[in-house]
C-alpha cells in the first residue's frame, strides 16, 4: 500500500490492565487477541517491536505492600506477574506467524531469555518481536522505568505509551470536564505539572538521551499502526522545541 513507517523501531509499553478486558482480574484472550493482531500489524509493515509490558492485571508490588507484604517480595512478585503476560502475548503472537523472544530482566530460563542488550538487538535486526518482561529485574522500579532502560539500551527511535486515555491532558479527564488535551508536552514541563505521562526517573532518562515518548489510546482499534506511520494521534513529550 506504499506506507512507510515513521520509525524503524520502536518500544511499545503496555500495562498489564490492558489485558483485563472486562474482567477484574488476570488475562482476558479476547484482549490479548486484540493487541496481538494490531502488534503483528505493526510487525508487518517491517518494523521492530519491542514490548515492555505490566503486570497489573494479576499483582502491583505497591499494592501488595499496602495489605503487608514486604515491599520486596511484592515488588518481586509483580515483576514474576510481567513474565506471566508475557509469555501470554508471545503465544498469541506467534500463533499469528509473529516470531518472538521473551526476555526477562532475571533469569526464568525454562521459558525465557535472560536479557543480554546485543542478543536483544540481533532479535530485532532479524525482524523478532521481543518482550521484555521483569521490569528492571529491581524492587522500587516500575515498569515505565524499564520502558524507559530498555529504549535507550536498544536506540529505540521512540516509546510508545499505550493508556487509556487519548493523550496526556491538563487534568484527569474521567473527573475534571474541563481538562484538554495537550497535543505535545515538553520534558520540563511533563516533570513540573507531574502530568502523569511516566515517573519521574524514566522521564528523565528519557529526557537526557532525547527519547520522544508517545501516548496514545490502546482501546481505539488501530492506533499503535497510525502512530507508526506517523499520523497525529494523541500526545508526544520531546524536547518541546521544533526539530
Amino acid at each position: 500500500m506504499g506506507e512507510t513507517p515513521r520509525y524503524r523501531r520502536i518500544l511499545l509499553k503496555l500495562s498489564g490492565e490492558a489485558l483485563l478486558g472486562s474482567q477484574p482480574f488476570g488475562i482476558e484472550p479476547t484482549m490479548v487477541a486484540r493487541m496481538a493482531d494490531e502488534i503483528a500489524d505493526v510487525c508487518r509493515l517491517g518494523v521492530e517491536v519491542a514490548i515492555v509490558i505490566g503486570g497489573g492485571n494479576i499483582i502491583r508490588g505497591v499494592s501488595a505492600a499496602t495489605q503487608g507484604i514486604d515491599r520486596v517480595t511484592g515488588d518481586t512478585m509483580g515483576m514474576l506477574a510481567t513474565v506471566i503476560n508475557g509469555l501470554a502475548l508471545q503465544d498469541a503472537l506467534e500463533k499469528r506467524d509473529i516470531h518472538t523472544r521473551v526476555v526477562t530482566a532475571f533469569e526464568v530460563r525454562a521459558v525465557a531469555e535472560p536479557f543480554i542488550r546485543r542478543r536483544a538487538i540481533r532479535h530485532l535486526e532479524k525482524k523478532r518481536c521481543v518482550i521484555f518482561a521483569g521490569g528492571t529485574g529491581n524492587p522500587f522500579f516500575t515498569t515505565d522505568s524499564a520502558a524507559a532502560l530498555r529504549a535507550n539500551e536498544i536506540k529505540a527511535d521512540a516509546i510508545l505509551k499505550a493508556t487509556r486515555v487519548d493523550g496526556i491532558f491538563t487534568a484527569d479527564p474521567k473527573t475534571d470536564p474541563a481538562a484538554r488535551m495537550m497535543p505535545r508536552v515538553s520534558y520540563q514541563e511533563a516533570l513540573e505539572k507531574r502530568l502523569g505521562v511516566m515517573d519521574a526517573a524514566s522521564i528523565a532518562l528519557c529526557r537526557e538521551n532525547r527519547m520522544p515518548i508517545r501516548v496514545f489510546n490502546l482501546l481505539v482499534p488501530g492506533n499503535i499502526r497510525r502512530v507508526v506511520l506517523g499520523e497525529p494521534v494523541g500526545s508526544v513529550v520531546d524536547t518541546g522545541t521544533p526539530a
